[in-house]
This record gives C-alpha cells, structure tokens and sequence, in this order.
C-alpha cells in the first residue's frame, strides 16, 4: 500500500509507476482505492463511474478499468456536501455532519470489492487518501491505515518535499500512528525533488535513525501530462500566457470537474494552457474553455458575481472563441433549472445567453461510452477535421434542449440508433460546446483546433500533428515507471512484497 504525508505528495503517480514497473515485470497486478474523493471521473465500458486516477493506474497495470479498482467515489458539490458514488451508481448525497453514519455501509462494500478483486491479481497496489495521521478520523477510517488492516498489507509512506517540511512530516506522521500501524510502515519515498539528491544524505540518515524505517528512494519532481486525481493541482498556477504563444483561457470553476479533459493541450509546443479565476486575469485569449462543473449553477452563479462571465460574454460578443464541455456547455445557453434540487439548492439561473439552448436537471444520472461524430463544418476552430469519429464519455444529470434552428457540432448514436445531438455550435461557430467528454484525446482533432488556432495569430505559421492521448499516456507512463526504477530500491520493494508474513509469495 502507498499512502502519503498529506494529499498531492504524489501517492497517485507513485502506485502507477509501481504498476507499470510490476507489469513490465511479469506480473498480473491491479490498482485498488477504496475511497476517491475527487470530480475527475471516467465511466467504464458498462457504464459505471470512477475515479480518473485509478483509471490511469489500471492502463499502467495494462488492464481494463474496472469500478472494483474505486468501490467508493466521493463527488464534492459545496464546501460542506457531496454525491456518493457507490460502486459506480450515484447512491446517495451527504454532508459532513452525517458523514460517519455511513461508514459501515461503505466499509463492507469495500471489502467485496477488495476481495474480488485480491482474487483475482498476484499483487494488488493500495493507494490510500490525504494522510494516515488525521487522528480526528482515524476511528472510522477506511481508506488508509484502515484499509492496510482489512487488506493486511505493508505500508510505502511518501512525502513530498517540494512544498517543504518533508522530514517533519514524515517523523510526525510516524508519532501519530498506534504502534501496529507502524510495525507495517516498511519504508519511504521521499518525492518531487529538485537538485542533487546527494544534499540530502546527512537527513536521510538522520530520518531513519529516529524512525528505524528506511528510505527507499528519492524521486525526482517529474514535468509531466498524467491525469491528475482531484482538484488540488500545481496545473492551475498557469496564470499568464507565453509571448507568442496560442493562449487558451480556462475558466476555473470553483467545483470544477473533469478538468482532465484539457491536459493533452498542455504539451502541445507553442500553446499555453492558463487558469482563470478572476475577470482581470481573463485578457484576449485565442480560445476560451469553461470545463465540466459538479455544481453547474453554483458556479455559474460564481462566475456573474466575480465579473468573469462578464469577460466571456463580452469576448464572445467581440469575436473571441468559447467552447463549453459538460457543465461549462449547459451554462452557454438561455437558462439552467434545477426543479428538484438534484446538485443545487439554487432551483433556476439565467445562462449566459451565447447559445440558443436551456438545460433541465433530473435525478437520473447519463453515464456512458460513446462514439460521437464531430462536425468540423459546424465552427472554423475545427473545419480541418471534418466529419470525424471521436471516442469518450458522457457525465451529467442535465438534459438540454436546442432551438430548432441549431447547428450540431457533436452528435452521438441512441440506444434505438436515432441520431441525437450532444453538442452545438452558434451561427458563427464562435461559440460551440458539447457534452462529450475526450474530445482532445483524438491527436487529430486536437491538431487541428492547434493549427486553426496557430493560423488565425500567423497565417504562415508551420503547423504540428499531436499524439492520440492513448498513444502519449503510454509514454508518459513508461517515462515515469524508468524514473522509479532507477531513483528507487526495487530490490526492496520486491522484498517488502516477499517477505510480508501474509502476502502470496511473488515468482520472484
């Protein structure tokens, strides 16, 4: 199991490359969550919803997505509230104060799940949650030390040294553990740093001598396009464009969800991805993108009352280029009604009037795989695409009606084989959204929005193909598992495995 000194130290990436380095191993292994708290989600080939995260460490482990991997996915929609998505289906909605009451429900789905999948894989690679050493939540925990007991596996602790204080809180985190939790912890990680590792050895030393834990490795911080797991993100310290650059503008919605859906545009060479969340940050970019929301009115309330929606009506107005992805589509029409308060308490909202559609929320939620046919003619940012077939998934409880004149920019096939339109485009194609999520991971697509964009700043400007992302995450998969590899004691990793009293021997 890896579990970390708080959240982002790098749990996440860390179980992939172990995932990947176990598979380019030789073994049948799978990644295992019990609890993901986040907005970034995936929906499986049968229609059910996890965790992005997991999602990318089962592609590391060369397998196919499995909801087993994330029995338990924790959806924020307020500062004090959530959706609970159980075992892929959306159960139920909580907030904090009745978040214990649950617990015994959510702890023997867990197990099945966790048994199920054991079952099924030579080695299962836990990844816990924030920190083992919340001692305010340690009674009722299933996710960390919790899930180490159920599973009785042996602990990988990693800090993460960028942000500082990784020694403190490493030694601390040990304090704060009952003495059976640390007789599991077999070692560290130290990850995310930066220099030469050879400055550290004096506190290396001094690390193991007051813990009697060894440090396993030092990993360097890695620039990387691997899907992130939840919203606390170095991503959006991206404030200001690169001279020169094609600058694309995305809103930061306050529960902003999915926002995996732009990472293949961040390596693009030339382009600048940057975060908004402020109407003097919006400027004059050459693309606007309002990503997927969990709290669609909520946000959209957000945006009017900090000015930004504003600064997209005027930029749309003016010519500017906006595109909406799930919930930022929903808020580019006429109006959003929520009747039954099925993600906020806010029953109705003006959209931002820039296309001729109006969403109602239901209950019922439409989580599927789709293909979807995009229509290039429908807006110049995509004419270089033409009719296209494009790959991804759709997440959201709103269904939204179009005027009768509209322009279809995405459309997807009905369970009868009725076309249905899943996105649209206004009558210049300025403004355009759908509710496809995986747009930009078809390489072509993105490569000729890029060059669109490249040839409305510079007519002459040379253009450039992208990779598919399924193509590009492979890479970036085995570049991080290389790094692992030769940053840490692999050697005592397998040994951790081999010699933990209950483990299934490995063939080692």
């Amino acid at each position: 199991m890896i579990q970390g000194t708080a959240s982002t130290c790098g749990k996440s990436l860390i179980t992939a490359a172990l995932c990947r380095i176990l598979k380019q191993d030789g073994f049948r292994v799978a990644p295992f969550k019990a609890q993901n708290m986040s907005n970034n989600s995936f929906v499986t080939r049968n229609g059910l919803e996890m965790g992005r995260a997991q999602v990318v460490q089962a592609i590391a482990a060369g397998i196919e997505p499995d909801v087993r991997m994330n029995p338990v996915l924790i959806k924020p929609s307020s500062d004090t509230g959530a959706q609970v998505v159980l075992n892929g289906k959306p159960a139920f909605t909580m907030d904090a104060k009745n978040w214990h009451d649950t617990r015994e429900r959510l702890r023997i789905e867990i197990r099945k799940a966790w048994e199920s999948i054991a079952a099924e894989y030579e080695c299962v690679i836990l990844e816990g949650a924030g920190s083992p050493a919340e001692i305010n939540l340690k009674k009722n925990d299933v996710v960390n030390m919790g899930m180490a007991a159920m599973a009785d596996a042996p602990v990988i602790l990693v800090g993460d040294i960028d942000r500082g204080g990784v020694f403190a809180s490493l030694v601390g985190t040990m304090q704060l553990l009952d003495d059976n939790e640390r007789k599991r912890v077999k070692g560290f990680i130290i990850n995310k740093f930066r220099g030469d590792p050879g400055l550290l050895t004096s506190g290396l030393e001094q690390l193991e001598a007051l813990t009697g834990v060894p440090v396993l490795g030092v990993v360097p911080w890695i620039e990387h396009s691997i899907d992130d797991e939840d919203g606390v993100s170095d991503r959006f310290d991206c404030t200001r464009p690169e001279p020169g650059s094609v600058d694309i503008c995305i809103i930061r919605l306050p529960h902003i969800s999915n926002f995996t859906d732009v990472i293949p545009l961040e390596s693009v060479p030339g382009v600048t991805v940057r975060w908004c969340d402020r109407a003097a940050m919006f400027g004059t970019p050459d693309l606007c993108i309002i990503p997927g929301s969990k709290a669609t009115i909520s946000d959209l309330r957000t945006l009017k009352q900090h000015g930004i929606a504003d600064a997209i009506i005027n930029y749309a107005r003016n010519g500017g280029t906006v595109l909406g992805i799930c919930g930022g589509f929903q808020m580019l029409g006429t109006e959003i009604a929520d009747p039954d308060a099925t993600e906020s308490v806010n029953r109705h909202e003006p959209g931002l009037g820039l296309l001729a559609m109006h969403t109602r929320f239901h209950p019922e939620k439409t989580t599927l795989q789709t293909t979807a046919t995009l229509h290039g003619e429908a807006s110049w940012l995509f004419s270089e695409c033409g009719e296209k077939q494009v790959s991804g998934y759709e997440i959201h409880h709103g269904e939204s009606v179009f005027a009768p004149e509209t322009t279809a920019f995405t459309s997807s096939l009905s369970t009868d084989g009725s076309s249905r339109i899943t996105g649209i485009a206004s009558p210049t194609g300025r403004v355009l959204g759908s509710y496809l999520h995986g747009l930009f991971d078809s390489g072509e697509v993105t490569s000729g929005m890029i060059n669109a964009l490249r040839r409305s700043k510079n007519p002459d400007t040379k253009e450039h193909s992208v990779l598919d992302r399924t193509t590009s995450l492979d890479l970036e998969l085995d570049r991080l598992a290389e790094t692992v590899r030769n940053t840490c004691n692999l050697d005592a990793i397998y040994r951790i495995l081999r010699e933990w009293p209950r483990m299934v021997p490995l063939r080692i």
